[in-house]
């Protein structure tokens, strides 16, 4: 029962970060998070918290891109070039993350919904196509019952909420985790935990370990790992799978079909397709789309495939 339980946190921090150990970008200089590069200039708005953003094309309709657990906006690279042809595209970082504003928030997932609808007023964005990866998602469902007629459609990208998790199970997440846990993590376990999040993992990705072992020795991290830790509990705390029913926007579901993270193999076992087959029956409006041969980073590793079943599905 030990070794499961071990083997469970693992799966469970595949989208987390560390500090110490590792043996390629142990002695790299230290990068904060407001010197990563995303690829794409980053603009901010709101105060308290406030927030940064990528901000990409001039479409009359737009496109907002909501990472998921320990990321940020600059995981949405591959993909912003495509979607942003005929659509403003904005890709955020949440609060705690990336180039936002890191201290002592709420960091619910109701949280996240109200300053995401607060950047949108300040942006004078009436409407928008929410796309939502794993964390994400988990938060567009909360917005999507909150802010109903803020969503064009609401595209769900390997997300969290739609799998439950008893009592019991939840307990045991809720009771491992810490920010020291959190800071624990060599650069070794960085690239073990990353890699698991893809069916084929190759090295044009390495920049994911580099940014988080390098950031990992940042000013800001303690902060970083806080949020993590209270994101865990909110997703635990704000559950949606017993609100499925309750989504009025039309909706997708786009997954990989060797997602290693949803269904928690050791928590629930069971298959990828089984948990959003059950979604897509539950929510009242709702496609799914397979991608084959990809994990849960499925805009990373299969951008090309992720942006045309979002496109495709925008258009209809």
């Amino acid at each position: 029962m030990k070794m499961k339980l071990a083997i469970a946190v693992s799966v469970v921090l595949m989208t987390l970060t560390g500090c110490s150990g590792g043996y390629l970008y142990t002695n790299a200089p230290v990068l904060e998070f407001e010197d990563v590069n995303y690829g794409y200039p980053v603009k901010k708005a709101l105060d308290n918290p406030r927030v940064a953003y990528i901000d990409q094309g001039s479409g009359q309709k737009t496109i907002l891109l909501v990472h998921g657990l320990a990321s940020n906006a600059g995981f949405w690279r591959y993909t912003i070039d495509e979607l942003s042809e005929d659509y403003r595209v904005i890709a955020v970082d949440l609060p705690g993350y990336g180039k936002s504003d890191k201290k002592s928030y709420p960091y619910s997932l109701t949280f996240y919904a109200d300053v995401i609808y607060k950047l949108l007023k300040e942006l004078k964005i009436d409407r928008v196509y929410f796309v939502g990866h794993s964390m994400g998602g988990q938060i567009g469902i909360h917005f999507s019952l909150i802010h109903p007629d803020m969503l064009e459609k609401l595209i769900l990208a390997s997300p969290a909420g739609v799998e439950p998790f008893q009592k019991g199970e939840g307990d045991w997440l809720r009771s491992v985790f810490s920010v020291s846990f959190v800071k624990a993590t060599t650069e070794e376990g960085i690239r073990r935990n990353l890699s698991n999040n893809f069916y084929n993992w190759r090295d044009d990705f390495e920049w994911m370990v580099e940014e988080r072992a390098r950031t990992a020795k940042s000013k800001d991290f303690d902060e970083f790992a806080y949020t993590v830790v209270r994101c865990v509990n909110a997703m635990l705390d704000e559950p949606t799978s017993g609100k499925l029913e309750q989504i009025r926007a039309k909706t997708l579901i786009v997954y990989g079909e060797n997602d290693g993270l949803i269904p928690n193999p050791y928590l629930n076992p069971g298959f990828t397709a089984d948990v959003f087959k059950e979604g897509q029956r539950r929510i009242p409006d709702c496609e799914l789309y397979e991608i084959p041969e990809c994990g849960h980073m499925l805009q990373i590793e299969k951008p090309a495939e992720f942006t045309h079943a979002v496109l495709d599905f925008i258009k209809k």
